[in-house]
């Protein structure tokens, strides 16, 4: 009976400082009632121990939410967006995965920008402060397809150092965005010259700015981040379960140099697999790349030729991978098609809920085939990179319509096509009527608008692009909101021109349009006689139908 109280979990209390310490008591017990009533209290304790547990996890048992969906992880106070980095979690995948093998992804979209390479930027960067190797303030420039180049975009503009991004101008759109509205500048190269054109710009944008240039490459940091962070992420997660193999991409070779020493020291059963294009297969060739002490590439890879994994290899061999190589981590080399990849993506999307871009969907498309051939019981963890909203304008998204389907267009047709109810504009009096017609007769041009509009916007851009200077009432602004004084603007307007829509606008106390309903009023010819005459430059009764068909409807 003494073996229940011997086998209490003492490892759990450590980390649960708010329960009351528990002391034993030793003494003479007179009967074995003493004992019944210590195995009651120790069960009691151990009861409340794992409720506190499970509460300082992020499990609330008083939740009306079942546990199985609740998110066991705390919700943190952090100082600064740089400490969410990382701690990415595990999910299991419970349709797509051959039966009987258990497959866990990765998923590096959780990190704050919403890919793997936020732990490279990070690291990086924190590596050369801790070294010396960046001045306060200096500028950041780096090649990259563009996870880099928004992951190190995040950092410096947290830590204050200008950033610079050099990139093929063949990469995703929204990539150059997103470093662009973090603040970095970021300089396109012709797509012709591949990856290492990149290199070479970013390297002679070095050398002539005195810039600092990362060499995520061969950076010895960017491997060891992932061996610091990654790694033991993935071992921690997978606590008593086995891990038969991990399956990861390479595009620099730190994840997989990071991860690979990591699981060579706590999980040497791990068999390690990496992924690359099928129509690049740089590995596979068996054709070494050679590099410059620096450990900078020499020539471009002889087999590389362009494919649809954006972020994935290279035209040449990175030195992280082939140092990866050269040390035994690599126990299995696995090709990815572009086509593969996409659909691979969009399944797993519409099967389990799991958004990523063609990186983890050509990782995943090999893991799921290679996945098939081992015996059951096999266990799997891949790595999934990245967030498929960095592909939006890629070939991933190209059978995705912007407009409704047929289908769609029938459910919409289904049911009656009712409009909302009319705005109820308040009664009209002379006072409003006398201030639309006093702002309209004091300025050359007026636009009457509502501020989101638009249709609105379109006006103001044309009168920017001729040079017209104009006066903009914004009858939904805020300062009219008191009282309801922008819609008895709204009710004197209307009855001044019989129209609703916006945007409506005038010259010299004149009403032009600038409706929908107006463009067919069958003014066309003398609203651009009107615009002529009024001294607008460079109109034409074209861009004149244009602008007035533009409207923004009621309300």
């Amino acid at each position: 009976r003494w073996s229940a109280v011997l086998r209490l979990p003492l490892r759990v209390i450590a980390p649960v400082p708010r329960v009351k310490p528990f002391l034993f008591h030793y003494k003479n017990f007179s009967s074995m009632s003493d004992v019944t009533k210590l195995e009651t209290e120790i069960a009691q304790l151990k009861a409340e121990l794992e409720k506190v547990k499970r509460q300082k996890g992020g499990i609330d048992e008083t939740s009306s939410r079942p546990a199985e969906v609740q998110n066991p992880l705390p919700a943190l106070l952090h100082d600064s967006i740089l400490t969410t980095v990382g701690k990415t979690p595990l999910v299991k995948l419970q349709k797509m995965a051959p039966e009987g093998i258990d497959m866990y992804l990765k998923c590096e979209a959780f990190n704050p920008m919403g890919s793997v390479k936020d732990r490279l930027a990070l690291g990086i960067i924190e590596w050369a402060e801790k070294h010396g190797e960046i001045k306060p303030g200096q500028t950041v420039v780096e090649a990259s397809s563009g996870n880099t180049g928004i992951g190190l975009a995040m950092v410096c503009a947290v830590k204050g150092y200008p950033f610079v991004c050099v990139m093929a101008e063949s990469f995703s759109i929204e990539r150059r965005k997103l470093m662009r509205f973090l603040g970095a500048k970021v300089v396109l190269t012709n797509p012709a010259y591949k990856a290492s054109g990149m290199l070479i710009k970013a390297q002679d944008l070095a050398k002539e700015h005195g810039w600092f240039l990362p060499r995520q490459f061969e950076n010895e940091a960017n491997a060891w981040i992932h061996a610091e962070t990654t790694g033991p992420e993935i071992i921690d997660a997978m606590g008593d379960k086995k891990l038969d193999y991990f399956v990861c991409a390479y595009g620099t070779g730190g994840t997989l140099k990071g991860v690979a020493q990591s699981l060579r020291a706590k999980s040497p059963q791990t068999k390690i697999c990496v992924v690359e294009p099928d129509n690049a297969p740089l590995l596979y060739s068996e054709i070494k790349t050679e590099y410059n002490e620096d450990g900078s590439f020499k020539d471009p890879h002889a087999l590389w030729r362009p494919h649809l994994l954006q972020g994935w290899a290279t035209d040449f061999i990175p030195k992280l991978v082939d140092d990866a190589v050269e040390a035994g981590y690599v126990d299995k080399v696995l090709h990815a098609a572009g086509s593969k990849a996409n659909e691979t993506s969009k399944e797993l999307s519409q099967k389990e809920g799991i958004f990523t871009g063609t990186s983890g969907g050509g990782c995943l498309s090999v893991a799921i085939d290679f996945a098939k051939t081992l015996p059951k019981g096999s266990s799997m963890v891949v790595i999934l990179a990245d967030t498929g909203e960095r592909y939006l304008s890629t070939p991933l998204f190209q059978d995705i319509p912007a407009d409704m389907t047929a289908e769609e267009t029938a459910l919409f047709e289904s049911t009656p096509n009712n409009p909302p109810p009319p705005i109820k504009l308040p009664d009209v009096t002379q006072d409003n009527v006398d201030f639309v017609k006093k702002v309209n007769a004091e300025n050359k041009v007026v636009v009457w608008s509502l501020e989101y509009c638009e249709f609105c916007w379109t006006i103001f851009g044309l009168l920017k692009a001729i040079g017209v200077e104009y006066k903009v009432i914004n009858i939904d602004a805020f300062e009219y909101a008191k009282h309801n004084q922008g819609n008895q603007y709204r009710a004197a307007l209307q009855s001044v021109t019989g129209i609703n829509t916006f945007p409506q606008f005038f010259v010299d106390g004149q009403f032009l349009g600038g409706a929908a309903d107006r463009a067919s009023s069958g003014r066309r010819a003398s609203s651009s006689r009107s615009w002529r005459r009024r001294g607008s430059r460079r109109i034409t009764s074209t861009t004149t139908r244009a602008t007035r068909s533009s409207s923004s409807p009621s309300g």
